[in-house]
């Protein structure tokens, strides 16, 4: 395969459009006439239900790495959050992500951190893709699931009827900080695990690529900012390894086993590290 850099890659011009769009809207929140305690609180409960039960503990720690599993209907709940987030079909994103850990930092990682700051975090997503066949490769398991293709072909129209309930409830300025705002936070600190946990904090343990421990990061994203432990041990459910590295997905894993709705939970220590390579 013939590899290309970063900026000879075309432009997806329909995510650049879409993902504009979403930031433009966000400005609305500023507006007199649109400030709502109401909307502010629903949209930090939805950040929590769409970028903490969707993203990391749905998307990433189960549908990506299965560090655990749930009954199915539990499994199709988290994932249905994750859509609410808007980032992309859920097959692909997990796709990238495995991607990500099989050729982490060099190539062909969709967001090598060696590219930079800008690159890792959101401008490796508006080029295109070198080999999508890769990704196909790399989700057998849930490509073929029907909720799974449902959720990763539209999430958009699911994100509309969604919002036109959050209207009917509170109104314009329910949209925007509930809708808008919250997709741009959910966004932002979804992609500072791909570029601040490669190049701020400290690094617990030794690997080929340049994953790093950051607290910030994981306040914001429920533990995910422990990214060098998470890349020492990529299938365990727990990130945070010390105890005071703060991990509130592990926590609600935990809860989920003491509910009996989380089994074969994988730990480190219980696992083989990642080789380096």
């Amino acid at each position: 395969m013939t590899v290309t850099t970063s900026t000879e890659r075309p432009l997806l011009w329909h995510i650049v459009i879409y993902l504009a769009v979403i930031h433009l809207m966000a400005l609305f929140a500023f507006l007199p006439g649109n400030f709502s305690w109401t909307a502010i609180g629903v949209a930090v409960f939805l950040h929590w239900v769409t970028g903490g039960l969707g993203i990391t503990l749905g998307w990433h720690r189960l549908a990506t790495h299965r560090s655990f599993q749930t009954p199915k209907w539990l499994e199709y709940f988290l994932v249905f959050c994750g859509a609410l987030s808007c980032q992309g079909g859920v097959i692909h994103w997990v796709g990238l992500h495995r991607q990500h850990h099989l050729y982490s930092d060099r190539t062909p990682d969709p967001h090598d951190s060696h590219e930079g700051f800008w690159w890792s975090h959101m401008g490796w997503m508006l080029r295109e893709v070198e080999d999508n066949t890769v990704i196909a490769k790399l989700t057998k398991d849930i490509g073929n699931d029907p909720v799974y293709q449902f959720l990763q072909n539209y999430f958009i129209p699911i994100q509309v009827v969604f919002g036109l309930l959050l209207w009917w409830w509170g109104g314009w300025s329910m949209v925007v900080w509930a809708i808008f705002v919250r997709l741009v936070a959910v966004f932002h600190c979804t992609w500072l695990v791909n570029s601040a946990t490669h190049l701020f904090g400290y690094r617990t343990y030794e690997s080929s690529d340049r994953s790093t421990n950051c607290w910030w990061v994981a306040l914001l994203t429920y533990g995910e900012g422990w990214h060098n432990n998470h890349h020492a041990y990529q299938y365990s459910a727990r990130h945070g390894m010390k105890w005071w590295e703060i991990d509130l997905t592990w926590m609600t894993i935990q809860l989920l086993q003491l509910l009996g709705l989380a089994k074969n939970v994988k730990l480190a220590g219980k696992e083989e590290s990642v080789p380096t390579q």
